[in-house]
């Protein structure tokens, strides 16, 4: 370019002649200088073009890496407000430079296949003023009297149970997307008693186990995953960082949210990218109370049988004769980053056989939710998840009877329903402040026994104060990001009060009416660097 405009100066001042002859020999020669300053130009437009272009590649993808997912996003857990950018198809392939794919830290590469392991390293310390003697986890439903031993005493406990460890697959295949997740934590079923003992041999549990496809609008998932009927905070994405299951620390969450783990089919279609439709069926079991420190009902005397083999009174396991898959349905809109509604059904069947008349019972029951949370201004989000149902009680953690049975063996179901409420706020980036309220009620079922005085079912005058009107449950909690590197992973501190209250539907006299209690957890956790690699 230099030479160029040298050589252009040294044409426009050729050597003086008066006759004026040179001047018309030059003009020739300044006509291809001028083609040649054109032709330069547009070199130089193209090279600006050029550089805006690898500027704007550099940018993407300096954003692409800020806006991978939080630390903790993974294996069931969100210690900062997850974003919640609308749900899309899986994107096109558009050619990039080599630079712009990047691996997060523990990733492996297979092709176009990359595997993630996920998980974090819990130690939990929690005190209760109470001996609910329920480990790390609420028994919401079974907190002590105080005119018993346990209301006397209170438990303090440090546990590793929490911690979580699995992974995480997402590939392409023929234009589809698809993810493999597991998950398992180490609050499974011990059988023997030298946890306190000896050694802290704690039980590895299955939580989730699952593989999803997805191909421009349609999508399908199987295996073992969150109940479609828990809420979501974006879409219905079955990712334990699109669930609302809390920030709180208890591993029970909490009172009045509808939340099941267990094996199922859904098949979801995306008309737009606000919108989702899904449709899921899921294990079904027909269930009477008694899990989780949940009330259960009481069986006519001659009908006591069906408990633990047509009915779960939580003695045995998988055992209860089915009708049909539970089927849960669910739409949710996300038009913007700062909303998510959405609205579910799940409708179930119940059937028994008395053997005493040889006659069957049928019954339909169901229920519905809507959910919804609200960003009303950056970083404070408004949480509500509300749930009704008759005859699924055992979605609220156990924490409701599902049916109650009837002299004649004819079946009635319960009907019983929660609330999730509160919000969630990010303070300079590094901490989450949290509060929630919880509430569960249980309707009263009544039946007359064959003898014709005694009452059977729920609820009814003289049965145990194991039998709940309703629980409720008021919390609040921190988040603290003590340090944090994409390369080594995450530290947090968190901390969690809880008042949980429950009154029964009958109490007896010179009894409490009701009884509470105070828990604080504290929590210190290390969680594996990574992210998940973006859907191509």
């Amino acid at each position: 370019m230099a030479v160029a405009f040298l050589g252009t100066g040294r044409a426009a001042d050729p050597p003086a002649n008066p006759n004026g002859a040179a001047t018309t020999n030059a003009s020739p020669e300044l006509a291809k200088l001028k083609a040649q300053l054109d032709e330069q130009q547009k070199l130089i437009e193209q090279l600006r073009t050029a550089l805006e272009a690898q500027q704007k590649i550099l940018e993407q993808v300096t954003a692409s890496r800020r806006m991978m997912p939080n630390l903790g996003e993974v294996a069931s857990t969100t210690p900062t407000l997850p974003s919640a950018p609308t749900a899309a198809p899986p994107s096109p392939r558009v050619p990039a430079p080599a630079q712009a794919e990047s691996a997060a830290p523990l990733q492996i590469q297979i092709g176009d296949t990359t595997i993630m392991p996920v998980g974090f390293m819990d130690a939990t310390a929690v005190w209760r003023d109470k001996n609910a003697g329920s480990g790390i986890g609420s028994n919401f439903g079974s907190v002590p009297f105080n005119n018993v031993t346990a209301g006397k005493l209170g438990e303090f406990r440090f546990s590793p149970q929490n911690s979580r460890l699995g992974f995480r697959v997402d590939g392409n295949w023929k234009g589809a997307h698809f993810i493999g997740y597991n998950e398992f934590d180490f609050l499974g079923t011990s059988g023997s008693n030298n946890l306190g003992v000896t050694n802290g041999a704690f039980v590895p549990r299955l939580r989730l186990f699952w593989i999803d496809v997805r191909k421009d609008q349609w999508e399908i998932l199987g295996g073992q995953s969150w109940s479609m009927l828990t809420p979501n905070r974006k879409g219905i994405s079955a990712l334990p960082g699109d669930i609302f299951f809390s920030q709180v620390v208890d591993v029970n969450y909490m009172i009045g949210l509808p939340w099941t783990r267990q094996p199922g089919v859904r098949f979801l279609y995306h008309p737009t990218n606000q919108v989702t439709l899904g449709v899921s069926l899921e294990n079904p079991n027909q269930y009477i109370g008694g899990s989780a420190g949940g009330p259960a009902i009481v069986l006519p005397a001659a009908l006591t049988a069906l408990a633990g083999t047509q009915l779960d009174n939580s003695s045995n396991v998988l055992v209860t004769p089915n009708v049909h898959p539970d089927i849960i349905a669910k739409i949710a809109f996300d038009p913007n980053s700062k909303v998510h509604v959405e609205i579910a059904g799940i409708e179930r069947t119940f059937k028994d056989w008395n053997p005493a008349t040889n006659q069957y019972s049928t019954k339909a029951a169901g229920g519905g939710a809507i959910n919804a949370n609200f960003e009303v201004v950056k970083n404070f989000r408004l949480i509500t998840n509300n749930y009704w149902s008759d005859g699924g009680g055992r979605y609220i953690f156990g924490q409701a009877p599902d049916v109650v049975v009837r002299a004649n063996g004819s079946i009635s179901p319960i009907h019983a329903g929660g609330t999730v409420d509160g919000f969630e706020a990010v303070v300079n980036k590094n901490t989450l402040l949290y509060s929630y309220y919880g509430g569960l009620y249980v309707g009263r079922n009544v039946a007359v026994d064959a003898n014709g005085t005694n009452l059977v079912g729920y609820g009814f005058r003289g049965s145990a104060n194991s039998q709940n009107r309703n629980v409720q449950e008021l919390t609040f909690g921190l988040n603290q990001t003590l340090w944090k590197d994409a390369k080594y992973g995450a530290l947090n501190f968190m901390a969690q009060y809880e008042y949980l209250f429950r009154r029964p539907w009958f109490v007896a006299a010179n009894t409490p009416k009701a009884t509470h209690d105070n828990t604080v957890y504290l929590n210190l956790r290390y969680t594996l660097p990574g992210g998940a690699p973006a859907i191509k």
